[in-house]
């Protein structure tokens, strides 16, 4: 079963807050993937701030974005 992201706020030091569908919600630390050559222009935190919810996912628009299983998969619950 896929788990869709419904609501993403941007917090300090590349965290995501995400609500989920099944009404999780979850925190996710993005700065261990700024590193990856598809996530380098998310490392100017203005980019990074341009977070939405897009199709169920997290996406800075671009072609960018990210699977909402990993984003489930990688968070801790809050």
């Amino acid at each position: 079963m896929i788990i869709n992201v419904t609501t993403v706020e941007v917090i300090p030091d590349y965290q995501l807050k995400l609500e989920f569908d099944n009404g999780e919600t979850r925190l996710f630390d993005f700065r261990n993937y700024l590193d990856y050559k598809c996530y380098e222009t998310l490392k100017n935190i203005d980019n990074f701030n341009q977070a939405r919810v897009f199709l169920g996912t997290v996406s800075w628009g671009n072609n960018i974005d990210i699977a909402p299983e990993t984003l489930y998969e990688k968070s801790i619950k809050m």
